[in-house]
């Protein structure tokens, strides 16, 4: 008997999902698409499946604008067990030395500001960086090390919340590419004991806080109760992420031939740089850029619905 092929819905916006432990990020994905029944989906930036919390999940129009988010600054909580180190950088990873830990809250405050503001990361050999076009955790996991440039990134906040025994909870803000793998085991270095990641929780993801975000068991529920457009209530606009953007509001006979790729002038519009664009009616049509004439280039469209 043939199998039936499952015609998936046309749906836009993002779901903020608190992401689970255990999981991928793009297994958490494709589970919530599954519960939607969206046609088009894509995540913003991946968390390790050691790794819980803000993951904005986008779907239709909204995957246009998600590369925005994945360059957006991060938040997080991150648990710093001293005293080893581990092939992975977190608990996953088998212990390749053990330390004495001789210090305490004093000696964490200490080296902190060392770590604030703008510090150069050597990436970790588990991540998804490629080299010749294969993943470094793959390279890594058949024993292969490579040398890998250190980038710069900028620790916009990081703060000391607990300190018990061998244990640190700390607060972090941090510009996108920041492994906090990497921040953890550098300080576990400068405190001589060395670190891993025992745990780690995302609080913020550009605009999107934890307190905005959804679990899986609720979507699961709203499913079981309601079917895939149970969950519709859950999507925000394809703009959320874009909000702190200057906005434009064309009027319909600038609309229309903006939305035809062409660059049109708005009033009010600002001087330069890149800018959220509604139509007459106030519904979000895309992102454009100021050109040096003072029109408004469209760079990214959404398609009329």
């Amino acid at each position: 008997m043939a199998q039936v092929k499952r015609i998936r819905r046309n749906v836009s916006g993002i779901i903020l999902l608190d992401k689970p432990l255990g999981f991928t990020s793009n297994a958490a994905l494709q589970k919530v698409r599954w519960l939607l029944n969206a046609e088009k989906a894509g995540h913003t930036g991946s968390l390790d499946p050691l790794a819980t919390g803000v993951l904005p999940l986008c779907f239709g129009e909204a995957t246009k604008f998600s590369q925005y988010l994945l360059d957006s600054d991060k938040g997080y909580e991150t648990v710093m067990q001293m005293g080893q180190t581990t092939t992975t950088g977190d608990a996953e990873g088998e212990v390749l030395k053990s330390r004495e830990v001789t210090v305490g809250r004093a000696d964490i405050e200490a080296v902190i500001p060392r770590f604030r503001g703008e510090i150069q990361q050597i990436p970790p050999m588990y991540s998804a960086l490629k080299r010749d076009g294969q993943p470094l955790y793959k390279l890594a996991r058949a024993g292969e090390v490579v040398e890998r440039e250190a980038r710069s990134v900028t620790i916009s906040r990081l703060e000391l919340l607990e300190c018990e025994g061998t244990r640190a909870r700390l607060s972090v803000g941090c510009s996108k590419g920041t492994y906090i793998r990497t921040l953890v085991e550098d300080m576990g270095e400068a405190l001589g004991c060395g670190a891993y990641v025992a745990e780690l929780r995302r609080t913020q993801a550009g605009p999107f806080e934890l307190a905005q975000t959804v679990t899986l068991e609720a979507l699961e529920q709203a499913h079981a109760e309601g079917g895939n457009e149970a969950l519709d209530r859950f999507l925000m606009p394809s703009d959320s992420g874009l909000l702190d953007w200057p906005l434009v509001q064309l009027s319909e006979h600038s609309s229309f031939y903006w939305l035809h790729g062409q660059a049109v002038r708005a009033p009010e519009a600002p001087q330069f740089g890149m800018v959220r664009v509604q139509d007459h009616n106030g519904r979000f049509i895309g992102i454009g850029e100021v050109s040096e004439d003072g029109r408004i280039a469209p760079r990214r469209l959404i398609r009329s619905e």
